[in-house]
C-alpha cells in the first residue's frame, strides 16, 4: 500500500514535503474543502498532484490558460503519470475522444480549462468519469474583488450539484482576506474547510524601490553588480525591445518576449533563457507563468506595476533556491500620477462600453439575437482603427464585457497545434497501399508521439520535420491531405486572437452591465493602486513587512536586507566598525570566493544586517561581485 511519501520520492525524487504541503495533502484526503495560499514557486502542484495519485479515480484541475495546462500534461507524462487535458478550441472529435479517455481509460488528471465545464458534452461525460478532487488553480480568478477576475470560474460552484462528495481544493499565490474569503464563499466550501497560508516571508528577497531620473543606467548598474539569470519586466511590448536592445549594446546577453511573438519564437526564446542561453530576459507579464527556474538572480520592474498583487506574484520568481536575489523596482513620480488616473480609463464609462460592444457585433456581422458559442479571429488595432476608437478604450471595454460574461477574449497564450489518429489500425495498415504517399508522415507521427492514437496530442510540426528530413511546408501539407482523408484530426496552431460570443447579441434598447458589481470593482481596482503608490512611497516600513500584512500575514519580522531596513541602519555602523568589516570581507574572499552564509559563520562577530550593508556598498563600489552562484568575489 503506497503511502504520500512513498509517492514523493517514486514520481519526483523528494524525500520529504516542503512547509506546509504534507498538511495541505493530508486535509485533502480527509475529504475536506481547502484553500491553500502558497507564494510563487512554493510546490502548489503537488499539493494536488500525491493525494490523486494515492485515491482512486482521476482528479479535475481548473487552469485559466492553455499553455500551463500543455505543460503540465507534459511534465506529468514524463514522470509516467498519464494525464490529459481539455480547452477551448478543441475539435468535437478531439474533446469526445479525451472525455471518453477520462471515463474509461487509466488516467489520473484531467485539466480542463473553465469554459468547458458547463458544454453539454462534458456534463454527458461527466457521471461516468470518477472525480476524485477538484483542484482549482489560480483560485483568486474566482473573485470578482480580486485583480485577475474571470467570470467563468464561477462555473466551478455548478459543478458540486452533479458531485457534491468530491472535495475542493483551491490554490493561489495571492489573495488579500476579502478574496480569500470570496472563494472560499463562491466555491461553495463546507462548513469544516480548512485554510493554510504559507508565510510570505522571504528570507533570502531583497526588495528594494528607486525613484530615478535615468532608469537605463540604474538598470545596468543592477545587472553589472548581480550576476545570474534575470528577468525584467516591461508593461508594453515595445519597452521589451528597447530595453533588451539598449542591454546588448551594453554588453549584456538579453533578448525580448511578448505576447505579439510567434509560438515558435516565444519558445525558442523562453528555452533559450531556461539553458540560460540568454541571461536577461526583458519582457511584458505574459512571460513567467508555470516556469519554475530556481536559480534567478534578480527580477526588475522597469514599470511600475498597478498592484502588489501582481508585483509579489512576478518578484518572487527570483531566488526560489533560497540563494540570495533581489526585486527591484524602479519607478517615477509621473508614473504614480498616471497610475492614480488609471481607474477611469480601465472602467469606461456604460454608454462607452455600449459603443465599444456594437461596433464589435458590427465587426464581425453578428446579427440581433443569435451568436452564442461562435468564435472568430479578431484583430484588436484592425478593429480600433476601423472604428475610430482608442486602443486603450477598446481593451478596457472589452476587459468589462468579459467580467459581465458576454465574451471571451484571451489575448496572452496561444493554441499549439493537435492530433489524434481517428482512423482504426486495421485501415492504418492499408495506408501503404491505398495511400503511399502519407504513409511516411503517419509512421512518423505514431514513433515520435507517445499515445497520440489514443488521445489528442500537442504537435511540433518543425520537429517532425526534422525528424523525416522533409520540407516544413511539405509537413503541413500532408497533414492537412490525413485529416481531410479521415486518417486522423488535425487542428493546425492558431497565432490569431480569438474572441468567443458567450451570449446572443444583445438588443441597442435591452443592452445593460450590473452597475453594482462593475462600480465596486473599479473602487477595488482603485484601492489596490492607492496600495501600490503608498508601497513605492514609504522608505520607513520594511519592504516584506508591508507586503505581508497586505496579504494579512501579520507573523513577517523586519527583513533586515531590503532598502529601507538597511537604510534604517545605515547610521548604526560607525567608520571603524565599516572599515573592519569591509576588512574582514575582504581579507576572506582575497583567500578564495566564499557565500554569504560562510563569511558570516566565520567571522561570527559580524552582525547580519551591518555585514549586508556593508556588501551592499562593496558591489555599488565595484570592490565585489555576487556571481550566478550566490559567491562573493572580487571585483
Amino acid at each position: 500500500m503506497q503511502d504520500i511519501h512513498s509517492i514523493l520520492k517514486q514520481y519526483w525524487g523528494y524525500d520529504s514535503f516542503r512547509s506546509m504541503q504534507e498538511d495541505i495533502i493530508n486535509a485533502v484526503l480527509e475529504e475536506k474543502d481547502v484553500l491553500a495560499l502558497l507564494p510563487t514557486g512554493g510546490g502548489k502542484s503537488i499539493c494536488f498532484q500525491v493525494p490523486a495519485i494515492l485515491k482512486d479515480g482521476i482528479c479535475l484541475v481548473v487552469s485559466p490558460l492553455i499553455a500551463l495546462m500543455k505543460d503540465q500534461v507534459e511534465n506529468l507524462k514524463k514522470r509516467g503519470i498519464p494525464a490529459l487535458a481539455i480547452y477551448s478550441g478543441m475539435s468535437y472529435v478531439a474533446l469526445k475522444k479525451t472525455l471518453e479517455n477520462a471515463a474509461y481509460g487509466n488516467y489520473k488528471f484531467l485539466y480542463v480549462s473553465p469554459e468547458r465545464l458547463e458544454t453539454e458534452l462534458f456534463l454527458e461525460y461527466l457521471p461516468a468519469i470518477n472525480i476524485n478532487l477538484i483542484a482549482v488553480d489560480e483560485a483568486h480568478c474566482v473573485s470578482q474583488w480580486g485583480y485577475d477576475f474571470r467570470p467563468p470560474y464561477l462555473r466551478i460552484a455548478a459543478l458540486r450539484e452533479h458531485i457534491p462528495d468530491v472535495p475542493i481544493l483551491a490554490l493561489t499565490a495571492s489573495a488579500t482576506l476579502k478574496v480569500q474569503n470570496d472563494i472560499c464563499e463562491k466555491l461553495l466550501f463546507k462548513k469544516d474547510q480548512q485554510r493554510f497560508q504559507k508565510s510570505f516571508e522571504r528570507p533570502n528577497l531583497s526588495y528594494s524601490v528607486f525613484n530615478i531620473a535615468s532608469k537605463q543606467n540604474k538598470l545596468i548598474e543592477i545587472l553589472t553588480n548581480v550576476k545570474g539569470s534575470a528577468i525584467v519586466y516591461c508593461k508594453s511590448r515595445k519597452h521589451t525591445k528597447e530595453v533588451a536592445d539598449l542591454l546588448k549594446l551594453n554588453s549584456i546577453n538579453a533578448d525580448h518576449y511578448h505576447a505579439g511573438l510567434t509560438a515558435d519564437e516565444r519558445n525558442s526564446k523562453q528555452e533559450n533563457w531556461i539553458n540560460n542561453k540568454i541571461r536577461v530576459i526583458a519582457c511584458t507579464n505574459a512571460f513567467g507563468m508555470g516556469i519554475d527556474k530556481p536559480d534567478v538572480r534578480v527580477v526588475i520592474h522597469y514599470d511600475m506595476p498597478d498592484s502588489l498583487e501582481n508585483y509579489y506574484q512576478e518578484a518572487g520568481r527570483a531566488g526560489r533556491d533560497e540563494r540570495r536575489a533581489y526585486a527591484v523596482l524602479l519607478y517615477s513620480a509621473k508614473e504614480t500620477q498616471e497610475l492614480s488616473e488609471q481607474g477611469s480609463i480601465r472602467f469606461p464609462a456604460t454608454e462607452t462600453i455600449k459603443t465599444v460592444y456594437t461596433a464589435i457585433m458590427n465587426h464581425l456581422q453578428v446579427a440581433a439575437g443569435v451568436g452564442e458559442g461562435l468564435s472568430f479571429d479578431f484583430d484588436l488595432m484592425t478593429f480600433s482603427n476601423a472604428f475610430k476608437l482608442n486602443v486603450l478604450t477598446a481593451t478596457y471595454a472589452i476587459k468589462t464585457l468579459e467580467q459581465e460574461n458576454v465574451l471571451t477574449f484571451n489575448e496572452i497564450f496561444f493554441k499549439p497545434s493537435t492530433l489524434v489518429f481517428t482512423a482504426t489500425k486495421e485501415q492504418l495498415n492499408e495506408l501503404q497501399n491505398t495511400h503511399p504517399e502519407l504513409s511516411e508522415i503517419s509512421k512518423g507521427l505514431l514513433r515520435t508521439y507517445e499515445g497520440i492514437f489514443d488521445f489528442p496530442t500537442s504537435i511540433n510540426e518543425r520537429q517532425l520535420a526534422t525528424f523525416l528530413k522533409k520540407p516544413i511546408t511539405m509537413i503541413y501539407a500532408k497533414l492537412k491531405e490525413l485529416s481531410r482523408s479521415g486518417f486522423v484530426d488535425y487542428t493546425p496552431q492558431k497565432d490569431k486572437l480569438q474572441l468567443t460570443l458567450l451570449q446572443n447579441r444583445m438588443y441597442a434598447d435591452n443592452f445593460h452591465l450590473n452597475l453594482g458589481n462593475y462600480a465596486e470593482r473599479k473602487n477595488n481596482f482603485e484601492q489596490r493602486a492607492k496600495t501600490m503608490i503608498s508601497y513605492v512611497a514609504d522608505n520607513k516600513t520594511c519592504r516584506s513587512q508591508s507586503i505581508a500584512v497586505y496579504f494579512n500575514d501579520l507573523s513577517v519580522k523586519e527583513c533586515g536586507v531590503c532598502d529601507t531596513c538597511i537604510n534604517k541602519k545605515t547610521v548604526e555602523i560607525t567608520k571603524e566598525e565599516f572599515e573592519k568589516i569591509a576588512g574582514q570581507i575582504l581579507q576572506s574572499i582575497n583567500q578564495q570566493p566564499s557565500q554569504a552564509k560562510d563569511l558570516l559563520n566565520n567571522n561570527p562577530t559580524i552582525k547580519k544586517d551591518k555585514f549586508w550593508k556593508v556588501i551592499s556598498y562593496l558591489q555599488s563600489e565595484r570592490k565585489v561581485v555576487v556571481d550566478s552562484e550566490g559567491y562573493i568575489r572580487k571585483g
